[in-house]
């Protein structure tokens, strides 16, 4: 079976950008991994809000935001997904993170091996070009702490009433990273 080339590879995960072609097997995978997303997180359920969500993601025409695909290098199934949201260039060169894993992945360390790619991606010149990735994290939301946490961010502060979720403003912690702190586990390949 062929799998499509990867924007950057891990030892068992490759980055590659979001396609209209992936709608049925990515939506599937958030019906199978609502229980491990709800409360924190709601990707797109259907087709319908799939398509638009990925044609956003893929083009990056407006420059301020890109997705990728966490995917299995053995099989080429979707694990995840990692986004860098509200892009702002000039002076603060910065990004926000959104990502999830998918239930099948969850507690493989293939979600964070994808954000370790993603880092890399954005923080290179030949990449994003960030000095600054941001990371909102629901305070309850342990793995979601814990997943920043052991990429090398650091906790910066609370965020009452941050964020819009589920049907009401939530607190969030901001987690970050600079280009030039360390990073545990930024060994990749680029595809």
């Amino acid at each position: 079976m062929s799998y499509p080339t990867y924007l950057a590879e891990g030892e068992r995960v490759g980055l590659r950008p979001f396609r209209t072609a992936d709608g049925p097997e990515f939506t599937a995978r958030v019906h199978e991994s609502r229980a491990l997303h709800r409360p924190w997180l709601f990707p797109p359920a259907t087709i319908q809000e799939y398509e638009p969500y990925a044609a956003r993601l893929a083009q990056e025409a407006d420059g301020r935001r890109a997705g990728f695909l966490v995917c299995e290098r053995n099989s080429g199934a979707i694990a995840g997904f990692v986004n860098v949201n509200d892009i702002v260039r000039g002076a603060f060169r910065c990004g926000t993170l959104g990502y999830g894993a998918f239930a099948h992945a969850a507690g493989r360390g293939l979600l964070g091996e994808g954000l370790d790619l993603v880092i890399g991606h954005a923080f290179a010149a030949d990449g994003l070009d960030l000095h600054r990735l941001e990371a909102n994290i629901q305070p309850a939301n342990t793995s979601s702490s814990a997943l920043v946490r052991g990429r090398g961010f650091r906790l910066e502060g609370l965020s009452p009433d941050f964020l819009h979720v589920d049907g009401a403003w939530r607190d969030h912690e901001r987690w970050a990273i600079t280009a030039e702190m360390p990073r545990p586990g930024a060994r990749h390949r680029t595809g």
